[in-house]
């Protein structure tokens, strides 16, 4: 069982801020391990080591912690210079020989590369680290809780979306095509019919002797074989997109209205597996944890 430092609500509504200087960020080749963030902060370290004999100071930061990532800002405007997602966090780790230094490593958004961050603190090394840590524990349930699970569901629903967006575009095709081969047989029986023989009958009928179908004919015009008028046809909504059993779309973090970004597959995708193949933090895989109920 896990004791965090936070209480949920501090981390889902709102954030937990730290203070830290930032040597800054590198690539790494595997997304966890000791090994590569020991090389990580040792590149980081003679860089700023550089800097600092030409004069340059090191940067400090502000951490904002929360259920919806890390953010990196600059303490004075406030301007976000980082954004690293909590699901594409894969490994975070305080420094051993080093109490000042503590390191996460995180996959870059449009690279898909993974890159080490590494920070120095002079006193919150060890509780930044659980914070991270307990974020991203409250972050995987509130994903599974909202809709995580839903996922292959919904791969399949927009399957069958797709496919059914595809069968009336063939049938538009072939209806296009009847009335296109009905106009020219009535063109060809004028042309063959002797001069002051009787009109075709009315209403026209296609090669069935059927009356065609027209979408924007009333229904009332056409009767059944019966007499009774054939139900109305149901108009559809076009103010809110739905999915094909006419649920609206969800927000992976809270469920209800909203339209689905043009992405919104890819990105449950990718927050699956990033939850899936978790944070290590200090030896523990917190995303294969049992769910505590008390958290």
């Amino acid at each position: 069982d896990k004791t965090w430092m936070h209480t949920p609500e501090a981390l889902s509504k709102h954030y937990i801020p730290y203070s830290a200087k930032f040597l800054g960020s590198t690539e790494v080749e595997q997304p966890k391990g000791t090994e590569v963030v020991r090389d990580a902060v040792r590149k980081l370290k003679f860089a700023r080591h550089i800097k600092k004999s030409e004069g340059q100071k090191t940067p400090k930061v502000e951490l904002q912690i929360s259920i919806y990532g890390v953010k990196i800002l600059d303490p004075k405007t406030k301007e976000v210079q980082h954004n690293c997602q909590l699901h594409r966090i894969s490994f975070c780790a305080d420094d051993k020989t080093d109490k000042r230094i503590f390191t996460f490593i995180c996959k870059d958004s449009e690279s898909n590369k993974h890159l080490c961050y590494v920070f120095d603190s002079e006193k919150c090394v060890k509780e930044i680290t659980l914070t991270i840590g307990q974020a991203f524990d409250l972050a995987y349930r509130k994903f599974l809780e909202s809709g995580g699970k839903d996922v292959e569901t919904r791969k399949q629903l927009a399957g069958l979306q797709k496919r059914i967006q595809e069968l009336e575009m063939e049938n538009s095709e072939l209806k296009s095509r009847v009335q296109d081969l009905e106009t020219q047989l009535r063109a060809s029986q004028v042309h063959a019919s002797p001069a002051g023989s009787v009109t075709p009958k009315s209403p026209s009928t296609d090669i069935f002797d059927m009356v065609p179908f027209s979408p924007m004919s009333p229904q009332s015009s056409t009767p059944t074989r019966n007499g009774t008028q054939p139900p109305p046809v149901p108009s559809r909504s076009t103010e809110i997109k739905r999915d094909l059993f006419g649920a609206e779309p969800f927000d992976p973090f809270s469920c209800g209205a909203g339209d689905f970004p043009p992405d919104i597959q890819s990105k449950l995708d990718e927050m699956q597996e990033g939850f899936k193949m978790g944070l290590t933090l200090e030896g523990t895989v917190f995303c294969l944890d049992p769910l505590d109920s008390r958290c």
